[in-house]
């Protein structure tokens, strides 16, 4: 079943200093219409308030919700769909669990785990980074810059790429003159004095 994938891709992040919640709302208010909910920090039972709050906003602005990892949670929540970054993950047994009409998501950080993930048949999209130094999702995985996506042309690549890690406004013509299908960003925006300005001067480079 081919599914909408979005080609800007928002991930809320734990903050000080503004809520999941709180970072939505500006998103949705700015244009966003993919939100990736990506909490590292709570419980399930918080997770499933903090979600349905949060799932209440999308649907006011018609965006997409995409949990991160929780894939069990769905069946709790209002969500479109799960992005799965454990890359070890039984991507197969995910997709049983959730079934044909959520949106399933996969991580991977160099051509073989793209390939892999494309392979498996069962995944919409695949998240392929880091493009650059990000402290949002700290890894020791090599940088791929604008080179690793230019690599992608040499591959059959079906799936619908999203370039993601570290990802600044003067990143996006660029990157997307690499043939990738669209951006994710998080740090760029959740960080920003006036991250709801940011985020709308992402969407009106990437469209």
């Amino acid at each position: 079943m081919k599914k909408y994938i979005s080609k800007f891709h928002y991930l809320t992040q734990d903050l000080p200093h503004r809520s999941h919640i709180e970072q939505v709302q500006i998103a949705c208010q700015a244009g966003a219409n993919w939100i990736q909910y990506r909490c590292l920090t709570k419980a399930d039972d918080e997770l499933v308030d903090e979600i349905n709050e949060i799932a209440v906003i999308c649907d006011d602005w018609g965006a997409t919700l995409i949990l991160t990892n929780h894939y069990e949670l769905l069946d709790r929540v209002d969500a479109q769909g799960v992005h799965i970054e454990d890359f070890d993950a039984d991507l197969i047994t995910i997709r049983k669990h959730i079934g044909d009409d959520k949106t399933l998501g996969a991580s991977a950080t160099n051509i073989e785990n793209l390939l892999q993930v494309q392979n498996t048949r069962v995944v919409d999209y695949c998240g392929y980074g880091p493009f650059a130094h990000t402290d949002t999702k700290p890894n020791n995985k090599p940088l791929l810059g604008f080179q690793g996506y230019r690599e992608l042309q040499k591959h059959p690549i079906e799936i619908p790429v999203i370039a993601v890690g570290g990802i600044q406004l003067n990143d996006i013509e660029p990157l997307l003159e690499t043939g990738v299908y669209g951006i994710a960003v998080s740090g760029a925006i959740n960080l920003a004095i006036d991250p709801g300005a940011v985020l709308k001067e992402f969407y009106r480079k990437i469209y």
